[in-house]
């Protein structure tokens, strides 16, 4: 059963990632228009819209590859112009070498990181402990994705769920202050994609429990997906991204944000608990025919600043003692 997420009361003061007035064409071809997002920390979002509408283009401009044309995105106020190892992404068709083992493949990353090939090749005996350590912590990562029995596995020996899983170990090794999830399970059968899925949910239960002991949540995601059934059963959050608006001609904008039901790993796969939902993000964000000011499904804040207020406790009666 979806539960209603824990509301912190200083969501507002930790976001990690914001977009600002972000706009970006191609020569003549506006693309995204006035894009305006910010994400806090511990949070997964999902972002749905139409083919075409430029999801991709927000990515990379949030990893940085591609800076915007016009406005910012910033990562916890610091320019995102270039990659920085504070994003990691994990694409549809996993990037992993096929000459090193699944282990080794999530230690590469680590490698790169913390080492050169002077210090690799002049102080052998140094790598060779800090190799060890490495490797220690890509399996401890592998054993947590469930792969523990098939970390000396070369990628041709591994399922495509599998090879996902190494690939999402190659992101989380780096500690990322956002994962960015590029439709990830798009290539897996449905029996994989739902195992991928529960993954997810494992993760935000490890912010929730990390927010109950009042410490930092460790994982801030937003996963791109053309599933809206997938959105909002493995997010807290939807935004919707579409050209389905009344200043259509300016590009694809922000023209949906709510909050989803959250569930737990154990719960059941209910989807009738957001059929409702999902009617609503098919007419605000998928609708052709449908024109309306691209702000009329935007409000995410609006109703987190009325559930903070509803769940504040009460204050004591004036002269109580």
């Amino acid at each position: 059963m979806a539960e209603t997420s824990l509301v912190p009361a200083n969501l507002q003061d930790d976001i990690v990632l914001e977009c600002n007035n972000v706009c970006h064409w191609f020569g003549s071809k506006r693309v995204l228009y006035n894009v305006n997002l910010r994400v806090p920390r511990g949070q997964t979002m999902a972002l749905v819209g139409p083919s075409g509408c430029g999801k991709s283009t927000l990515l990379r401009a949030i990893l940085g590859t591609h800076p915007p044309c016009a406005g910012t995105v910033l990562m916890e106020g610091i320019p995102c112009d270039r990659p920085n190892r504070d994003r990691g992404i994990v694409y549809q068709r996993y990037s992993l070498f096929p000459f090193l083992t699944a282990e080794e493949n999530v230690a590469f990353g680590l490698m790169l990181d913390q080492t050169s090939f002077t210090f690799r090749w002049l102080q052998f005996w140094k790598w060779a402990a800090l190799r060890r350590q490495h490797r220690a912590e890509a399996a401890n990562l592998l054993e947590r994705l469930g792969l523990s029995g098939s970390r000396r596995s070369y990628p041709e020996e591994l399922s495509g769920g599998m090879r996902q899983r190494v690939a999402l170990a190659q992101a989380l090794i780096m500690q990322p202050k956002l994962l960015l999830l590029d439709e990830p399970f798009g290539a897996l059968d449905e029996a994989t994609r739902e195992e991928m899925q529960l993954m997810l949910l494992q993760l935000s239960a490890e912010n929730l429990a990390a927010r109950r002991r009042h410490e930092q949540p460790p994982y801030t995601i937003i996963i791109v997906t053309h599933e809206i059934n997938e959105a909002l059963y493995v997010a807290d959050r939807v935004v919707g991204l579409s050209q389905f608006h009344s200043e259509k001609q300016f590009g694809a904008t922000v023209v949906y944000d709510k909050a989803a039901p959250l569930f737990k790993p154990q719960d059941p796969r209910d989807l009738d608990a957001f059929l409702a939902q999902k009617e609503e993000i098919l007419q605000a964000v998928f609708d052709e025919t449908s024109v309306r000011h691209y702000s009329e499904y935007v409000s995410f804040w609006k109703d987190y600043e009325a559930l903070k207020k509803s769940s504040a406790p009460a204050s004591p009666p004036t002269g109580s003692r």
